[in-house]
């Protein structure tokens, strides 16, 4: 992982988009942890936070499109996931909707949220907003912590 980051480290703002959008899509990845070595390379923390917020935001979008196409059995199989993880999630989100997405942020069960949000069909535009609201909160605490820190 620490050679990851490094790499990204390189590509700056482009890097910190890729990090924030594997670690929002399935892929297990630290954002934070590129973001934060980013910030102390004394890259301005606030554009950190845009692409950060946009790279995961796109993440979780790629998550919905995967629920979307996809059937339980292929989400079960792609994502190793066990089904009553799934469907307990689907609940919560066929309750909920695309008020979901503002949980989107969370580790793993954030992944999950967005391939229901995608499964059950919910609408896009509302899932877009609320995904990116989550995320966008997310990463304004990490830059106002950072900012702190510095």
């Amino acid at each position: 992982m620490i050679d990851i980051i490094e790499w990204l480290q390189e590509f700056g703002y482009g890097g910190m988009f890729v990090a924030a959008f594997l670690a929002g899509s399935f892929f297990p990845f630290s954002s934070e942890a590129v973001m934060t070595a980013l910030s102390l390379a004394g890259l301005n923390v606030w554009l950190l936070m845009l692409y950060s917020t946009l790279g995961n935001t796109l993440g979780g979008l790629f998550n919905y499109g995967v629920g979307r196409l996809g059937s339980d059995e292929w989400v079960y199989r792609l994502f190793k996931l066990k089904e009553e993880r799934l469907e307990k999630t689907k609940r919560w989100v066929h309750a909920y909707g695309a008020y979901m997405g503002l949980l989107s942020w969370l580790p793993v069960f954030g992944s999950v949220i967005t391939v229901a949000l995608g499964i059950l069909h919910i609408h896009f535009g509302k899932t877009l907003l609320m995904t990116f609201l989550g995320k966008f909160l997310r990463y304004l605490v990490l830059t106002i912590i950072l900012t702190l820190l510095n």
